[in-house]
């Protein structure tokens, strides 16, 4: 397989809940609020797709280039951002920063579904990221990594709320990558419930 060109695959898309789940069993990134986005690396180079599967290679082109993981073909799914002045990503500066200051752009990866000819969406959430990790090494750069985090997912909500995050996505660990609307991606976002309501 690696030596064809891998296709765009539609994202997995999260249900909008009032709270993130309480129960065990799963995980939370902060929303990143940035535009969802598609690196393929393959025979033919690098490709950066949009959520609709249009090719934005070359709005995205700091980060094509930018692109030098230890890999022969790869399937990454995250965001564009660009930071604002508190590290938090600045979403209302994300439209202009396209086409005014391209450098500033960031590819932060969340979840990887294809490696090096191995289909990976079929395997659990938790697995997909410690390959993710592997490949993306945490840090700064063009490409980052996305954190998760374990335990008390209102504790997370309001802790971000202060940085001025939007909400959380919860993933269940032990699920697998499914494109279209989901129940086992959930999308809390603070401005829809008051923090001292949770």
């Amino acid at each position: 397989m690696d030596g064809d060109r891998l296709e765009f695959i539609p994202p997995q898309m999260p249900t909008l809940v009032e709270r993130p789940p309480q129960d065990e069993g799963w995980v939370h990134e902060a929303e990143l609020d940035g535009y969802r986005t598609q690196i393929i690396i393959d025979t033919g180079g690098v490709r950066l797709y949009n959520k609709n599967g249009r090719d934005w290679t070359t709005k995205y082109w700091p980060i094509a280039l930018a692109v030098e993981l230890p890999c022969r073909a790869a399937i990454l799914d995250g965001e564009v951002i660009v930071s604002g002045v508190r590290g938090a990503p600045d979403s209302p500066g994300l439209e202009a920063a396209i086409w005014n200051e391209p450098n500033r752009l960031v590819f932060v990866a969340f979840d990887i579904l294809h490696l090096d000819g191995r289909n990976l969406a079929s395997l659990p959430l938790l697995q997909r990221k410690r390959a993710l990790r592997q490949l993306v090494q945490p840090g700064a750069g063009k490409i980052q990594y996305c954190e998760h985090f374990e335990g008390d997912a209102l504790a997370l909500f309001r802790a971000i709320a202060k940085i001025g995050l939007n909400g959380v996505i919860s993933k269940r660990a032990d699920s697998r990558y499914e494109s279209g609307p989901s129940k086992t991606w959930l999308e809390t976002e603070y401005s829809r419930k008051p923090i001292s309501n949770c």
